[in-house]
């Protein structure tokens, strides 16, 4: 009885695993399949056609939303990739008092909702005269992921052994020096993965960009979000279908790298002992 207890507990681990990536793919699945549906009630299957991809390629302005939204969110996340790996560089350095306050004042936006964002946002830009288009939106959008990038890069930094860096000094380089050879190496893995969630927070928002947006600046999210009024087109299933294809593409290259590497690096770590 009790050997039988012991099995049955091991199965529910998988099999709440399983209910949690059903409740996650399957979505995702009957999109891909209605992409490829003939009609255009995703409630109703009228036979596999190539229909909405065709029309896709030919909506220009859809295009143009998506060229827009990959702008801003490579341009936002770079740019909250510089500004928060400096910013976590130079709180773990500085010595003062106030280093907690300021560093809970550094991750509010993520507390903030974006809906007060969004306004803070937008009455900022009206106050200077700035003209609402591609510029505020990377303004914003960079002010909203600076705190990911920061979090990472300075949970890195804690982390990271003290006296790497003061060996590097003893032997006579300098600050800069130490940061590009010792500190830049084991932080860049924070600061990517600090990137790659800003990236993906920048392409996904609506709110912070309805606020801030111009008539001529259009992204995907708020063109899809416009769309609602008149029923979403499955050229969105389409677009989503091939959004999806290009992640997983990416996913898949990241992880036969990364597989590739790790025989290189215990080669070097060999040959070095």
């Amino acid at each position: 009885m009790r050997g039988t207890a012991i099995k049955n507990r091991t199965k529910l681990p998988n099999i709440f695993l399983g209910l949690i990536m059903l409740f996650m793919y399957v979505p995702i699945v009957i999109v891909i399949i209605y992409s490829f549906n003939e009609s255009k009630l995703s409630s109703v299957w009228e036979g596999f056609s190539w229909r909405w991809y065709q029309e896709l390629f030919e909506d220009e302005a859809m295009f143009e939303a998506l060229r827009n939204s990959l702008v801003l969110a490579l341009s936002s996340s770079t740019a909250a990739a510089l500004i928060g790996t400096l910013g976590a560089f130079g709180m773990t350095r500085a010595k003062l008092k106030a280093n907690t306050s300021v560093e809970y004042v550094s991750t509010l936006p993520i507390m903030i909702p974006e809906i007060i964002l969004g306004m803070v946002f937008m009455v900022f830009f009206s106050l200077i005269g700035m003209p609402y288009g591609m510029t505020t939106l990377i303004i914003a959008h960079t002010a909203f992921c600076i705190p990911y990038v920061f979090m990472l890069v300075k949970a890195r930094l804690v982390g990271m052994d003290k006296s790497l860096g003061e060996a590097a000094a003893d032997l006579g380089a300098g600050p800069a020096r130490v940061f590009r050879d010792i500190t830049l190496p084991l932080i860049a893995p924070a600061i990517l993965s600090g990137m790659m969630l800003s990236f993906a927070m920048s392409f996904d928002d609506v709110i912070i960009s309805i606020f801030v947006t111009g008539a001529n600046t259009n992204t995907l999210p708020i063109k899809v979000y416009t769309q609602l009024k008149t029923g979403v087109s499955p050229k969105i299933n389409a677009l989503c279908a091939l959004i999806f294809a290009a992640t997983v593409i990416i996913c898949i290259i990241s992880a036969v790298v990364n597989r590739m590497r790790r025989p290189e690096n215990r080669e070097d770590s060999v040959t070095e002992y």
